[in-house]
């Protein structure tokens, strides 16, 4: 099956590796179909991971190479990696920024007269503004491969898809049961869920083609994922993992995801 999928285009590959991910989204809003609620512990045990995970790559696989390539382009190699590293961190924070704007809308009544549309709205709209850099990372990761790049290698890059699809299963149960508690149908719930994750196929081949369309560009998107990625666990990830009664056992399993990617990353890479 990893041999089939190595012959595929790293455009293609992307595609099939947010789809995936789409997919653990899809996964995750159908609990409604089953549960009213899912256990906060396992919840915050996939966040707690995948937080490990992220963080990991965020060095071994973006930082480090986009660090490497930049000096092999005599680029001032600090200077692009921090430029990129900050701006992916800078554009989540500006998009909260606009969610926080839109809620407040919301509130006074000048968004929407409907309070399930609004309840809607809001959900699907944070949830899938994360998911846009979620979805250029794997576009990047996957792209970048065609370089041949020391650090980065086809098990990183499918591990990397792997901690973001985790994360993105309670993403999509966190948009399908709070509406489903409201009192929409439990087909409508698992719609919106899933919904929010749609948009990763879709950047993750913006990604990729701008990796393999522009080369010079490589070390600053790399590090432009990176910062994306490690604004994402410090703003929700971690601190909505500590959220559990059992924080000790939460910080064990980010660890354990960190553990595991390094592992990949230094031995396969």
């Amino acid at each position: 099956m990893i041999h089939i999928f190595e012959e595929f285009s790293p455009v293609f590959q992307a595609f099939l590796a947010a789809l995936f991910t789409w997919g653990v989204t899809m996964l995750g809003a159908s609990v409604v179909f089953f549960f009213k609620e899912v256990k906060k512990g396992i919840m915050d045990a996939f966040l707690g991971f995948s937080a490990g995970v992220m963080i990991a790559a965020s060095f071994w696989s973006l930082l480090s190479p986009a660090i490497d390539m930049a000096n092999s382009m005599k680029m001032i190699s600090w200077l692009v990696v921090f430029l990129g590293f900050f701006s992916g961190g800078l554009l989540l924070f500006l998009g909260d920024k606009f969610y926080d704007f839109l809620q407040k809308k919301t509130k006074k009544g000048n968004f929407s007269t409907s309070h399930k549309l609004k309840r809607c709205l809001m959900l699907v709209f944070s949830i899938t503004l994360h998911n846009i850099p979620e979805g250029l990372v794997i576009g990047v990761a996957f792209g970048s491969l065609a370089y041949s790049i020391e650090g980065v290698t086809l098990a990183s890059a499918l591990t990397l898809a792997l901690g973001i699809g985790l994360q993105n299963f309670p993403e999509g149960s966190a948009v399908s049961l709070p509406l489903r508690r409201e009192g929409m149908s439990r087909k409508k719930a698992f719609f919106f869920g899933q919904l929010s994750g749609v948009v990763e196929p879709i950047a993750a081949v913006i990604g990729a083609i701008l990796v393999l369309k522009i080369q010079s560009l490589l070390p600053f998107l790399l590090s432009f994922a990176a910062g994306a990625m490690i604004y994402v666990v410090v703003e929700e990830l971690i601190p909505e993992s500590q959220s559990n009664k059992k924080k000790d056992l939460m910080a064990l399993f980010t660890l354990i995801g960190f553990s595991i990617m390094m592992i990949l990353d230094v031995a396969l890479g």
